[in-house]
């Protein structure tokens, strides 16, 4: 086993999975929906719950995975690692994200959905077999780059950004190079590497740039009607200073009020922070860099902020799963930008903008996919926070939930059960979407990943 993984307090997700026993049935789900995703690890002996079940010897674990790899089509490659745990050193199976399509020997097309294996349907299993059969763009090699053309001052930041998330500075800096996709096996700079670690990533990719331009209303328009605008910067440079910059930029235009709580005053923005700058940094390592001719824009009017991010959805992304699924177009520069700290945690930016833009009193996010881009408007019309309405014709379990969620900022199905155990499950589920009907709470997520807020 090559390497060595602390579990810590992880749990299941959409880059975890925990198996009890050796089933080779179980084993060959996960292994087709790490491939056909993002990749993940799976860890063999411990429940759901991460609990220690069975010691799992290494003979036990090796047939079970031939018998699970001979149950893909085409087969899986899975490397072993060890998984260190509080229990002890457990068995691991490493899983790539693959460029095929995989599928189980009976058909079916699986890909991880949280914490579990979800079928595709027939439509996203062909929007996921276009993604696939194409180039895969970011690990090309850029015509004409050297690695001279890396910054090595942006190289250092990196490695030490990468410190500080917990991985060993790299004895040998050609193989992290390698590692992170910044070259290719021949050592010659790839999209990735030149898009992050790049002196002047636009003289070989000037698609990558960004556009900021800020119009005085609310149409593309000039103060006196006709075309034109009250600002425009065009940022360059490698990825993570054109977010920095890209930030600071709208941060500096945004319009900042104020609001009193008591005897303490308390700024407030324009939009929320957070949800900005997640819409921006989406934009910017999700993008479809193959697409030439076309910037990441950001355009502010008067009542509005659209983030336009060239390409449309990637793999099996709908606007209707957009928030409970996660797949990248551009995974190598998604984890360099997790390095650089931009990223917190996959899968969880979406309904987090949704929900910060909610408790501000704005409107949740709107979404637009076209075939060759996708948008994110955050609009800055606020509502004044009043107690709900029809308060009186609520049950009590019903006031006792929006209590719960004014002091834990949401609920789920699961807690507000837990207030109400003699009740049945059905007739909690009801009173939940009764008050999402009357506009009391806003559903965010699905299925088991289900929770409300305040609206």
């Amino acid at each position: 086993m090559a390497s060595q993984f602390p579990l810590g307090n992880k749990r299941p997700g959409s880059q975890l999975a925990f198996l009890p026993e050796t089933d080779a049935d179980l084993l060959a789900e996960c292994l087709v929906a790490f491939a056909n995703g993002e990749g993940g690890l799976i860890v063999l002996g411990l429940d759901e719950d991460g609990r220690y079940v069975n010691e799992i010897w290494g003979e036990e674990a090796e047939g079970a995975f031939r018998a699970a790899a001979s149950n893909c089509r085409p087969p899986v490659r899975g490397d072993w690692q060890q998984v260190e745990t509080a229990q002890g050193m457990l068995i691991g199976i490493r899983v790539t994200r693959s460029n095929e399509l995989h599928s189980l020997a009976d058909g079916r097309v699986l890909i991880r959905s949280g914490a579990n294996n979800r079928p595709l349907s027939g439509q996203e299993v062909h929007q996921l077999a276009s993604t696939k059969d194409a180039n895969d763009y970011e690990t090309q090699p850029v015509p004409g780059a050297t690695q001279q053309d890396f910054d090595p001052e942006i190289v250092a930041e990196y490695v030490t950004k990468r410190e500080q998330r917990g991985t060993p500075r790299p004895t040998n800096p050609q193989n992290m190079l390698f590692e992170i996709g910044a070259v290719d096996q021949y050592g010659d700079p790839t999209v990735t590497g030149i898009l992050l670690l790049g002196k002047r990533p636009q003289t070989f990719l000037p698609q990558s740039g960004l556009v900021f331009v800020k119009f005085p209303g609310t149409e593309p328009r000039g103060e006196d009607g006709g075309v034109g605008y009250g600002r425009r910067d065009e940022l360059n440079g490698p990825l993570a200073r054109i977010i920095e910059r890209a930030w600071a930029i709208t941060w500096e235009e945004m319009r900042v009020g104020a609001t009193v709580n008591g005897l303490e005053r308390e700024e407030l923005p324009e939009y929320p922070p957070f949800a900005v700058r997640e819409a921006l940094v989406n934009a910017v390592c999700h993008r479809d860099y193959s697409i030439k001719g076309r910037r990441t824009e950001i355009r502010m009017y008067a009542d509005r902020l659209e983030i336009i991010s060239p390409g449309g959805l990637p793999g099996y992304i709908t606007i209707d799963n957009l928030v409970e699924e996660h797949y990248s177009r551009n995974p190598r520069l998604v984890n360099g930008l997790y390095q650089w700290g931009y990223i917190e945690e996959l899968g969880l930016g979406i309904d987090r903008m949704i929900e910060e833009m909610v408790q501000a009193g704005h409107n949740p996010p709107q979404f637009r996919e076209t075939p060759y881009s996708f948008t994110v408007t955050l609009t800055n019309s606020r509502e004044r926070r009043t107690a709900p309405r029809g308060a009186q014709s609520m049950n009590e379990r019903q006031a006792r939930a929006l209590a719960y969620t004014r002091q834990n900022g949401s609920i789920t199905n699961r807690e507000y059960q837990r207030l109400f155990e003699d009740v049945s499950s059905e007739t909690l589920r009801r009173d939940l979407v009764d008050l999402v009907e009357r506009g009391h709470l806003l559903k965010i997520g699905s299925n088991k990943g289900t929770y409300y807020i305040l609206k």
